[in-house]
């Protein structure tokens, strides 16, 4: 039976109504019983007015039926859902659950057929897609705009230079040549260039226009109860789950480390070459499995969906980015040359490329993002059209409508009466589709956590947009055909907003102080602008080729073999090169080569590095205030829609 028919009956006997409720119609099909409830279409006009004049927003027609949801937990119902009108099922397969749809909007009419909640999101998300359309473009053009650094002199230096590097780990690494790192150093220029600073600065002020239909419009809720004792086990809770996330991030720094050290000391050469990018690349999948286990089980925190949107929010956030934050941020701290950072005084902690540590940044995003994506989809829609294949073999297979039923189905309206065969054909279908539950719409909620990707450390991985923009335009389908054709029908619900508004600005102040960190701390911008200006041959009067000339070899020290401290870090088989062994070898740092002290370059560096996070954060804040004055909290036309609807409703009231 319906929720909303089991509502109906409490609210007309509540207001004296003369008009009864159709008898529940009771079907028997061997194992299974069906009680069907209708109502008469006079109550339904009563109860949609009474939800668009009643001032509790967030009333849900969950919160009355206690008994039958009583019922379901001692396993005397199976099942309760509304059932699919055969008339609106296929104009929606016609206007939306279709592939050749793709290009189209959203038709969020007939989409309302699912209630206010599911036509609002998918309002957002087609707005959301829409909007995509510009910083994808302008994503790929700043990644392709690297290509025109091939040929410059920070690239050549690093391609063409004969400097001999210190081994990148324990025992088996030796040491390397830096031109060795060539593509890398391509890679990291696709990315790592001039407009990543305007390309991040253009992403905050386009959150505002994401934000723009989904603002909240004024209305008052009904009474929340507080209970100091729940808030207090939440926050036990909470925190338990935060700091085992940040246990997991712990492990998995420790498993790179480790995963590096074991790879090299392997017997592939291949691997031991390669034994960083290798530990890397299986970091990023570590992190993906942590993703998939951690957000499984951090699913039975709700009781409001308010609630479990912050917690789920929380865990969410700790657990796609503590990894990406370690990347970002920290690694790359491991001391320098005979007094390496380690582990347990044993496994000597990875250090950055010599292009700097924004090429692992975006190596590793670009793998969760493809993965979570890709599979996501692929698991969801298989593993629901699975179910549903499964229970049709389970039951017998349905008998065709007859004639006047068949007929009454293309012309009929929501109460027209079928034969009691036709019916339970009818209720089967339905009872054979997936199930669905307060949280299904959350959960496609949940799937956009892109849009944090697509915003946060978007300065590292310029491509993100387009790979939302591609992922977005199938998910969209996906999950039309999947609400259609392979669920049960979801309650209809009002609402007045999205309840990820307050997530949705939250990402929008973290994008801005990432991105200003990435920039300004991560990435190589600051340290070449510093060149550029004071340090390089523009800056002293001698250039010959371009300002950029000497980069490289600027941001590299100098390790001497003849150090005591070098030969208990490193053996003589590592120091070797195939010329013999050199009198010094390099390392990237602003070191003294005496005795590694940090130069007064790399404090005005740090210094120069804050300025600018400062500086970043402070301009685009006032941009985004400007935007979001200049810009409506919501589109005019449903404020005006509003507006006539109240003063209509008035007029009658009158």
């Amino acid at each position: 039976p319906s929720i909303e028919f089991l509502e109906l009956m409490g609210v007309v006997k509540e207001n004296g109504s003369d008009q009864t409720p159709f008898p529940p119609v009771k079907i028997i099909d061997e194992d299974l019983v069906f009680y069907g409830i209708q109502a008469p279409k006079e109550i339904f006009d009563r109860y949609r007015y009474l939800l668009k004049v009643s001032d509790a927003c967030n009333w849900s027609s969950d919160q009355n039926n206690v008994s039958l949801s009583t019922l379901m937990k001692m396993k005397i119902f199976e099942a309760k859902f509304c059932l699919h009108e055969k008339k609106k099922q296929r104009e929606l397969k016609e206007s939306w659950a279709r592939w050749t749809a793709c290009l189209q909007g959203q038709p969020i009419t007939a989409v309302n057929y699912f209630g206010e909640k599911v036509a609002l999101y998918y309002l957002w998300l087609g707005w959301y897609t829409y909007l995509l359309i510009p910083p994808a473009v302008i994503g790929l053009i700043v990644f392709l705009y690297g290509l025109a650094f091939f040929n410059t002199s920070p690239l050549k230096e690093v391609c063409e230079s004969d400097t001999v590097m210190c081994p990148l780990c324990d025992k088996r690494c030796k040491v390397w040549m830096l031109s060795e790192t060539c593509t890398y150093a391509k890679v990291t220029l696709l990315f790592d260039n001039n407009g990543t600073v305007l390309f991040a600065m253009f992403m905050a002020i386009w959150e505002e226009l994401i934000l723009q239909i989904v603002n909240n419009v004024n209305c008052e809720p009904r009474k929340y109860k507080h209970s100091y004792l729940r808030s207090t086990l939440v926050l036990i809770c909470v925190t338990i789950m935060i700091l085992v996330i940040i246990g997991l991030t712990h492990a998995l720094v420790v498993f790179r480390v480790i995963a590096a050290v074991l790879l090299a000391e392997g017997s592939w050469e291949f691997l031991s070459t390669h034994s960083n990018s290798g530990a890397m690349m299986l970091g990023a999948l570590f992190h993906y499995v942590i993703i998939i286990v951690m957000t499984r089980k951090t699913r039975s925190f709700a009781e409001t969906e308010r609630s479990f949107t912050i917690k789920m929010f929380t865990f969410q956030f700790f657990t796609y980015f503590s990894s990406l934050i370690y990347v970002a941020f920290f690694l790359g701290i491991n001391g320098h040359p005979g007094g390496y950072v380690r582990i347990a005084g044993r496994w000597r902690l990875e250090e950055c490329h010599p292009s700097g540590c924004l090429t692992d940044l975006f190596i590793q995003m670009a793998i969760i993002m493809v993965l979570k994506q890709t599979i996501s989809n692929v698991f969801e829609f298989t593993g629901r059209w699975f179910s549903r294949w499964l229970k049709r073999r389970r039951t017998k297979k349905l008998q065709r409508k007859c004639g006047h039923c068949y007929h009454k189905d293309d012309t009929m309206d929501s109460g027209s009466e079928l034969c009691e065969s036709c019916k339970l054909r009818d209720w089967l279908s339905n009872y054979r589709l997936n199930d669905v539950d307060s949280f299904s719409l959350f959960n496609e909620f949940l799937e956009m956590i892109q849009f944090s990707f697509t915003t946060i450390f978007v300065a590292a991985f310029p491509l993100a947009p387009l790979l939302a923009l591609l992922n977005n335009i199938i998910e969209i389908r996906l999950d039309a055909i999947k609400m259609v054709t392979l669920e049960r029908r979801l309650v209809p619900k009002k609402t007045n907003d999205i309840v990820w508004i307050d997530v949705l600005e939250a990402i929008g102040v973290l994008a801005v102080i990432a991105n200003g960190l990435v920039i300004g701390v991560s990435s190589d911008f600051i340290p070449r602008l510093v060149y550029r200006y004071l340090y390089g041959p523009c800056a002293n009067g001698t250039a010959t080729d371009t300002c950029m000339e000497g980069y490289i070899n600027n941001t590299l020290s100098i390790a001497y073999v003849n150090d005591q401290n070098i030969h208990n870090e490193f053996s003589a088989s590592q120091m070797e090169t195939p010329s013999g062994m050199n009198a010094s070898y390099c390392y990237k740092d602003h070191r003294n080569d005496e005795d590694y002290s940090l130069t007064p370059q790399f404090w005005l560096i740090l210094a120069v590095r804050f300025a600018f996070v400062i500086l970043f954060e402070h301009v685009l804040v006032i941009c985004k205030f400007i935007a979001a004055w200049f810009i409506p909290s919501a589109p005019m036309e449903v404020k005006n829609d509003k507006l006539f609807d109240k003063l209509n409703r008035l007029k009658e009231e009158l």
